[in-house]
């Protein structure tokens, strides 16, 4: 299969691509600096210039493109970047896959669970509707950019994913040096839903969904969200470390930023759609996603 892949340089991006080479896809990368390969194509999606041609015979896309929520304060300048990032190169690519003579049969698109908002104790599959905050209006746009290519008959799949578990980066692996510190605990109050997912799940279900026939909305978490106490208990069981401190929310907001936000919302997002699909999970449950990031 000929893979493009947008955002390939960040977190997710770069493993991604890795991973599909490694099983034999052919993976063209999108990329705003001078080409080095030709294996590259570049792009400038804030002139919304991408050559079509350049896309001739790919068979799918994956759309990781995105200024970092988590990079810097989110003042309302930020914000707009942060919005304009997604919204503009998911418009650039989507245009130019549209104009092949032959269109790719599928299009990956990134979104986020943070689409449900503030969930509470509420169970929130893919029919769950749309929060009322800022990254839940920021996903509702972000899917609707990609929507031209599904009315255009491309078979578009919305990856709504969720707190990332990696120790290279995110929430967990800023979190990782003070548990291995037996710094630890829980965050807040420890009774917010945490819906997470190991990289290799992540890896794993972008490539089934890529490979089967779902489209629209996908919820890429493992398939039991636990209570962050559970899962914070359970990082510090398989380090070997004590998880008897806590982190009040203030300090955590002082210490994480904007990724506080992510941290001490409750949300409790079930992968229905996988799960119906037959996908199963390498770590599915708070234990087993803690113990590979203790061996990773």
């Amino acid at each position: 299969m000929h893979v493009v892949v947008s955002g390939a340089s960040g977190l997710i991006g770069r493993h991604l691509v890795a991973h599909l080479r490694a099983r034999g896809d052919r993976v063209t990368v999108l990329v705003r600096r001078p080409v080095r390969g030709p294996d590259e194509v570049r792009w400038d999606p804030d002139a919304d210039r991408l050559d079509p041609a350049a896309l001739r015979g790919v068979d799918a896309a994956v759309n990781l493109s995105g200024a970092g929520i988590g990079d810097k304060r989110l003042t309302p300048a930020y914000r707009e970047v942060v919005r304009s990032s997604r919204l503009r190169s998911t418009s650039t690519l989507v245009r130019a896959l549209l104009a092949q003579d032959e269109r790719p049969a599928a299009l990956l698109n990134a979104s986020a669970i943070g689409w449900y908002g503030e969930g509470g104790e509420r169970v929130l599959t893919e029919d769950a509707p749309r929060g009322d905050d800022f990254l839940a209006h920021l996903c509702e746009e972000w899917e609707a950019a990609a929507a031209p290519a599904a009315e255009q008959g491309v078979r578009t799949a919305l990856l709504r994913t969720g707190l990332l578990a990696s120790p290279e980066g995110g929430s967990f692996g800023r979190m990782m040096t003070l548990f291995r510190l037996g710094l630890g605990g829980r965050l807040g109050s420890g009774r917010q839903w945490w819906s997470v997912v190991s990289m290799p799940d992540l890896l794993d279900a972008v490539t089934f969904v890529l490979d089967g026939d779902l489209s629209g909305p996908v919820n890429l978490v493992c398939p039991t969200p636990a209570r962050n106490v559970v899962v914070t208990r359970a990082l510090g069981r398989a380090l070997g470390r004590p998880t008897l401190l806590a982190v009040p929310a203030p300090a955590l907001k002082l210490a994480l930023g904007p990724l506080a936000e992510q941290v001490l919302g409750s949300q409790r997002v079930v992968p229905q759609r996988l799960l119906d699909a037959g996908f199963r999970f390498r770590h599915p449950d708070a234990d087993a996603v803690a113990d590979w990031l203790a061996s990773a």
